[in-house]
């Protein structure tokens, strides 16, 4: 194990992170994606293979069904669209009554195939949540890839042209993700509501574009995010700020406490960082959980306790990160 020098995450937080209700069905389709993003905690990309299977598929929409208290299923990825499983989820989920939320890196929309996606996104009031990590073009450009900007701002304006950020019922919500530090001048993600502010006015300004809300997510050391730490021989240092920066009052609302994250195996964790960093989700004797085993007993009350590690500090530091941004 590396030394990273600082206090074990359950330790800081001094009682077990437990399990509220549980509301969120998130599930990750698979690996595949149309870009290899730098800051990417999946490791997906144009070469990955790894998707959801037909069974797994079918089990997902059973659970859906089968357990009311959920009440959003957010798909994500690798880019979900391109991934095994994507229409039939997002429909069996509505059909269920369910918000469908999908995380959406809007360049896919411009694959052959997949331009029906703007329209079928708004046929079935999904909330797109998409990632655009910067409103200036060099840092987008730097973090997902040439050209990715000027892709992204065209997909935008088609959410716009269908009525995503105009019609209530089509709400569309961007995310930020912070450059990685190339030394130790590390900084917590700006404060949520003055940069939303910020990206609507130069957006609206500049390009006549509109959205709902934004969401501030912090780079956890998970992933590639991890390995540009390491290589830049920081990754240690990063954990010591983010402990530093570490918000007692943002533990309440972790994301990870009502919600499953499932692997395209069928595999339960709590969250998609502990996913990634194959960490599952335990019952109170220790057993790791699947889909199939939650179907067949019936109840979503297996997990007592929320599985934590050094990279929780990620979500709690400053005024915290979540898939639904700050937490504070």
């Amino acid at each position: 194990m590396v030394f990273t020098g600082i206090t074990p995450f359950q330790n800081k937080i001094i009682s077990p992170l437990t399990k509220k209700e549980i509301n969120v069905l998130q599930i990750n389709l698979g690996k595949r994606c149309n870009l290899a993003c730098n800051h990417c905690h999946v490791e997906a990309g144009p070469k990955r293979t790894e998707e959801l299977s037909l069974e797994i598929c079918l089990e997902l929409i059973e659970f859906m069904f089968k357990f009311p208290e959920i009440k959003i299923v957010d798909l994500t990825g690798g880019a979900p669209e391109i991934n095994y499983g994507f229409k039939p989820l997002v429909e069996a989920a509505k059909e269920a009554g369910k918000q469908v939320i999908v995380r959406s890196n809007l360049t896919i929309y411009f694959l052959e195939g997949f331009e029906y996606l703007p329209d079928f996104f708004a046929q079935n009031q999904v909330r797109v949540v998409a990632s655009l990590p910067c409103y200036m073009a060099d840092n987008v450009d730097k973090m997902r890839g040439h050209g990715v900007f000027d892709d992204s701002i065209k997909a935008l304006l088609w959410l716009n042209r269908v009525g995503y950020g105009k019609n209530p019922n089509l709400i569309l919500d961007l995310v930020y993700n912070p450059l990685l530090p190339k030394d130790e001048n590390f900084s917590v993600t700006p404060e949520q509501t003055n940069l939303e502010l910020a990206y609507k006015t130069f957006l609206q300004e500049h390009f006549d574009i509109v959205f709902n809300n934004l969401f501030t997510i912090t780079n956890l050391p998970v992933g590639r995010t991890k390995l540009h730490l390491e290589r830049q021989q920081i990754y240690s240092q990063y954990l010591q700020f983010l402990e530093s920066q570490f918000n007692p009052d943002t533990v309440k609302n972790l994301m990870c406490r009502e919600q499953i994250s499932v692997d395209y195996l069928g595999n339960v964790y709590d969250c998609d960082f502990n996913q990634m960093m194959n960490l599952p989700a335990k019952t109170k004797y220790g057993r790791t959980l699947t889909i199939s085993k939650l179907l067949a007993a019936g109840s979503l009350d297996l997990i007592n306790e929320v599985q934590t590690a050094d990279y929780c500090y990620g979500c709690t530091a400053g005024c915290g990160s979540s898939c639904g941004g700050a937490l504070v």
